[in-house]
């Protein structure tokens, strides 16, 4: 009875491992499936959000970085607005091709044709938030490391021109949510904004 029962135990282990590997082996193939597609269709869900920001400014000339915070406010397609309340209130709008800056009373529109290396900046930003794909590609070598759970998609200017000036951009996030975006300048000056949902 002892040694039947400890083999119907070495049978149970032994399914039980079976089954682990057989999981393991069915798993594998929807790792390997998260990709840059994958990202992007699941921020492409997202229509709308708000969003609190907190910046720092990284100035080789400054002993302490520069802070300022305040919301993001993004709408599908292509309308985002970064609404700075510290230091200093600030807005600036990105929609239908412009930008629109609102400082000490004063409004200034730029069209980012005009700017392609303001068109980088904000593309990387507008484009993650929209899920398109095809809009970062013109602009950036995308590459993306990590898992669903924790991912970051890092942006590299295809164009030399933006080379002078961006060397790089990490946006970091889980899932469809975007939580961080870190812009590394080619002179060693860098940003990072860190990023928390609000309610609508």
């Amino acid at each position: 009875m002892h040694d039947a029962t400890r083999t119907t135990s070495h049978r149970f282990s032994a399914l039980l491992a079976g089954a682990g590997l057989l999981l393991a082996l069915m798993a594998t193939p929807a790792l390997a499936a998260w990709d840059i597609a994958q990202l992007m269709q699941g921020l492409a869900q997202n229509k709308s959000g708000r969003a609190s920001f907190v910046e720092k400014k990284y100035i080789a000339l400054l002993d302490k970085p520069v802070e300022s915070s305040g919301e993001l406010l993004y709408t599908a397609p292509d309308r985002l607005e970064k609404r700075t309340f510290k230091p200093r209130p600030e807005s600036m709008l990105i929609e239908s091709g412009t930008l629109t800056v609102e400082r000490n009373k004063r409004r200034m529109t730029l069209r980012l044709q005009d700017y392609p290396e303001l068109v980088a900046f904000t593309e990387s930003i507008r484009g993650t938030l929209a899920g398109d794909v095809a809009a970062l590609r013109r602009v950036y070598n995308l590459e993306l490391e990590g898992s669903e759970e924790r991912w970051t998609l890092i942006l590299r200017p295809v164009e030399t021109k933006m080379l002078d000036v961006v060397q790089r951009i990490r946006i970091g996030g889980s899932r469809a949510e975007v939580k961080t975006i870190e812009i590394e300048q080619t002179d060693k000056d860098r940003s990072v904004m860190v990023i928390a949902p609000l309610a609508p």
